[in-house]
């Protein structure tokens, strides 16, 4: 199994239990608990593109908080997260937040 096109098909049904203390728990071991889940769901199958597959899973919700925080305003969200106006822009439309 790839995560090409069934991974779409599998992100639709597959639902990861992670952190089990979501309040004290910080990012990192959630992404480490996150791939252990992932991993373990796959049984040995092969997966490609897992580096694009994580940064989009982390990506999309990052920009949708911040945009939300920054109450829409994009020079602020891209200061805060340290990267250009223009990059921003092209990632919120990249993932229809525009």
């Amino acid at each position: 199994m790839t995560i090409g096109s069934t991974h779409r098909q599998e992100k639709q049904s597959v639902r990861f239990t992670v952190a089990q203390n979501k309040t004290k728990e910080p990012l990192r071991e959630c992404v480490r608990d996150a791939m252990n889940s992932y991993f373990r769901y796959m049984d040995g199958h092969n997966t490609a593109d897992l580096y694009q597959l994580v940064l989009a899973e982390v990506e999309q919700p990052l920009l949708e908080t911040v945009m939300k925080y920054t109450q829409g305003n994009q020079t602020r969200a891209a200061s805060l997260l340290g990267i250009s106006r223009s990059t921003l822009r092209k990632k919120l439309t990249l993932y229809q937040l525009d």
